[in-house]
């Protein structure tokens, strides 16, 4: 046998080549790219309420959230790679119903859509598909939720967090020409907070730490709810990490699964971060019996004043450290731990650990991907268990 040469010369012509049959029969990506397409022909009179009638033709809306599918399930850093990748990648472009003689859009094609599938609410409807697809698969548990935050890292450097009233003098600076590097900046002495500093680059994020001991961080605030069924997501919310969000989130995220799905939770679980006395009076009052984490020690303060003035809460924490000895309870915190396995996967996996976006809704748009990402993962891998 004699020695194999590659032949540099190109053809000019070549056999239509049929990208279906390259992707093997038993890919992952099959089962996804199936509940994609059909939740997204469910979507087709929302894409067509977003855009004009005439008009230049745009990329497919379709297109691009199936795009930014492979973006979380691929781990892929940004948009720029994604393109990348979809040009050369037949497995993209299979998914994405891409020909292989057909050129890949641009990535700023992102940028300019974003605005408008978050106006028309597009990203957040897919999402809704996808827990339909599993309540009608009989996958989700109407009784049992949890609820659980975290934070993600902003976009935007510890150097942009300057005074408020500094900062439109900073934005003209900025504008005043080109920088070589980054400024000199010593914030060694000065006392920094978020009433009075705000960040030039990203004013949505909040200077905040995760607990003593930990470096303060400009952040966001993710939350999320779960059915202890089988982990699926039902509902994500990006916020401010300031004014006692989670307690206050939980409640909202509750109401509107109520609302779109008309599920009525029995239990909702959650830990000590959610151990709040208006918090567990708000489950109690939508006939929900709360399975929060306590904390230890006396509940309520010494002085009798703080005690008669929070006494309705101070009797919500007796009552749920009395529940927390039943065995229902100690079910629904083993169930809970299921939250931090997508919040943990967002994270490593779909890039939320450090938001590539700027803003609340931007960030919203990204951890809404995620959570549809992984119900198609996840409904996928029990369907074929």
């Amino acid at each position: 046998m004699n020695r194999g040469k590659a032949d540099p010369q190109a053809i000019l012509f070549t056999a239509a080549i049929d990208l279906e049959q390259r992707i093997r029969p038993d890919h992952p990506l099959r089962a996804i790219k199936r509940m994609a397409d059909e939740d997204l022909r469910k979507m087709s009179w929302q894409f067509d309420a977003a855009y004009a009638d005439e008009g230049r033709p745009s990329v497919p809306p379709e297109r691009l959230i199936k795009a930014l599918l492979l973006q979380s399930i691929y781990s892929i850093r940004s948009e720029a790679q994604l393109v990348e990748r979809i040009d050369h990648d037949l497995l993209f472009r299979w998914f994405l119903d891409l020909r292989i003689d057909e050129a890949v859009f641009d990535a700023t094609v992102f940028s300019h859509n974003r605005k408008r599938l978050g106006e028309h609410g597009l990203i957040g409807a897919f999402f809704d598909g996808t827990v339909r697809r599993a309540m009608a698969a009989g996958l989700v548990s109407a009784d049992h939720f949890s609820v659980d935050g975290s934070l993600i890292e902003a976009y935007a450097s510890i150097k942009s967090f300057v005074p408020k009233d500094r900062k439109e003098d900073d934005e003209r600076d900025h504008h005043n020409g080109f920088k070589s590097r980054n400024s000199e900046v010593d914030f060694h002495g000065q006392r920094r907070s978020n009433d009075t500093h705000e960040s030039t680059t990203d004013p949505d994020a909040k200077l905040v730490r995760k607990g003593d001991g930990q470096p303060a961080l400009l952040s966001h605030a993710l939350h999320a709810v779960i059915e202890n069924r089988h982990g699926l997501v039902l509902a994500v919310e990006v916020n401010s990490p300031l004014n006692n969000s989670e307690p206050t989130t939980a409640l909202s995220l509750i109401d509107g699964i109520k609302k779109r799905f008309r599920l009525k939770p029995k239990t909702v679980g959650a830990d000590k971060g959610y151990d709040q006395g208006p918090l567990l009076r708000g489950l109690e009052r939508r006939k929900i019996r709360p399975h929060v984490a306590v904390k230890e020690g006396k509940i309520g303060g010494d002085t009798a004043r703080y005690r008669r003035k929070n006494k309705a809460n101070i009797a919500a924490r007796e009552r749920m450290r009395r529940r927390g000895k039943s065995v229902s309870y100690k079910i629904s915190q083993r169930c809970r731990k299921k939250i931090e396995e997508w919040i943990g996967w967002a994270k490593s996996i779909a890039g939320l650990y450090r938001t590539r976006l700027i803003g609340h809704a931007k960030t919203g748009q990204q951890a809404h991907i995620a959570a549809a990402a992984f119900n198609l993962i996840r409904m996928r891998n029990l369907s074929s268990a």
